[in-house]
């Protein structure tokens, strides 16, 4: 008898129609003998309806407020689950996160999970119950409601997973795994079987829909076995497991690209120390998450710097910047909402060469020019212009033989 915690997307939990077939899901699991609980999310364009109301309401809304609102849509869900489990013989438990006392920080709209007090699930579970849990949702220390961010329910479900010691955490979702790249760019691509979490911790913080960074975070510090598959068909997904020797045979595993950010540029900014603070400090106090940076060599006393933000951060973070460049004299404020970035992933890079080299060349053989680069031991991202994403992502998906059985493997370094 195994500890199974099972997620469920909104997609999976789309209809009523589609809550029954995950309430028969569940229970082939439940009535193996297993002790099941089933976290999921907002039934699909549910989160999306709610965030245009506050919107509509406020266009820059109280946090605490706005939280308020777009966590109702997992009481539903939780509610219309657990009515199904039971209408199908299977006795069930619906838990808001006040219930369980899922305890986060106070960052609304963002919060981290900092404990569980996992009493009464676990009790539920003694009792011979499914314990349906709403996804997304936290409360701070003061008694209020925090979300954990999109893709929340998958942060909530490897927390219970962990909190539990569950054998295993599922993610169902409306794809069979993760793939080499986005299928619906390239139709070669392949299903990965296993994958380790610093690979999938690189492919969901560049641009991979799958799971949330977050979660992958939360899975990889407390050893949570996780299992990425379809609630549609009965195949096996990807497992995301601690690193294995043959994962490292694979130089790269994956492509990723990300249309979600944009560039900010000061031109002629003071080349001088306290600088690059002065800019970036007021972003982090903000919760901006600043990600590629480059600074320009220095010419007669300045520098031009280039940084990148989330496209849905830019306005804020301008009303940031703004101010701090007119008060250095910066010659201009520049920003691009037309970017991309592509990444490459793989645990092998970390000992083969020339990785870096052919993702260059293969870019530059289809006249896709790179705005900016970044590196990790096991990722190369580039910044391109929007309009050649597809093409970057086929190009370097063909350039590393992702398609093939076995991918980039045993190539040659250099």
């Amino acid at each position: 008898m195994a500890v199974i915690v099972q997620k469920y997307g909104g997609t999976s939990v789309g209809s009523v129609e589609r809550i029954g077939n995950v309430a028969q899901r569940v229970a082939r699991s439940w009535k193996e003998g297993h002790k099941v609980a089933v976290v999921v999310s907002a039934m699909a364009g549910e989160t999306n309806r709610l965030i245009q109301l506050v919107h509509h309401t406020c266009e820059h809304p109280n946090m605490r407020e706005y939280d308020v609102v777009v966590s109702t849509g997992e009481q539903v869900t939780i509610g219309l689950t657990a009515i199904a489990l039971e209408a199908a013989g299977i006795p069930a438990e619906s838990f808001m996160a006040h219930q369980i006392r899922i305890i986060t920080d106070s960052i609304h709209s963002k919060a981290r999970i900092l404990d569980i007090e996992s009493s009464r699930l676990k009790a539920s579970l003694e009792n011979g119950k499914v314990a349906v849990i709403a996804g997304f949702q936290g409360l701070d220390a003061n008694g209020d409601i925090t979300t954990l961010g999109r893709g929340g329910s998958d942060l909530t479900a490897v927390a219970i997973a962990a909190a539990l010691n569950a054998d295993v955490c599922e993610i169902y979702t409306d794809v069979e795994g993760v793939f080499t790249t986005d299928p619906n760019i390239c139709s070669n691509a392949r299903k990965i079987d296993r994958i380790s979490y610093d690979e999938m911790l690189e492919m969901a913080s560049l641009g991979a829909k799958v799971l949330q960074t977050r979660s992958v975070e939360f899975a990889k510090k407390y050893s949570v076995p996780v299992h990425v598959l379809s609630s549609f068909v009965d195949k096996e997904g990807t497992y995301v497991v601690k690193e294995e020797p043959a994962m490292e045979q694979v130089f790269v595993s994956s492509v990723t690209y990300n249309k979600d950010e944009a560039k900010v540029s000061l031109r002629k900014v003071p080349d001088r120390p306290g600088v690059a603070a002065r800019i970036f400090s007021p972003l982090a106090e903000a919760e901006i998450v600043v990600d590629m940076i480059i600074q320009n060599t220095s010419r007669e006393g300045f520098t031009d710097l280039t940084f990148t933000v989330p496209k849905t951060e830019l306005s804020r973070a301008l009303e940031i910047i703004r101010p701090t460049a007119e008060e250095m004299k910066v010659a201009e404020v520049l920003t691009d909402e037309h970017i991309s970035k592509v990444s490459i992933i793989g645990l092998g890079m970390k000992t083969h060469a020339g990785v870096a080299a052919k993702m260059f060349e293969t870019l530059s053989q289809e006249g896709i020019n790179i705005q900016m680069i970044s590196t990790s031991e096991i990722k190369i991202s580039c910044v391109i212009q929007e309009k050649y994403t597809e093409l970057a992502v086929r190009a370097l998906h063909d350039a590393f033989r992702l398609g093939e059985e076995g991918g980039a493997v045993g190539q040659e370094k250099g």
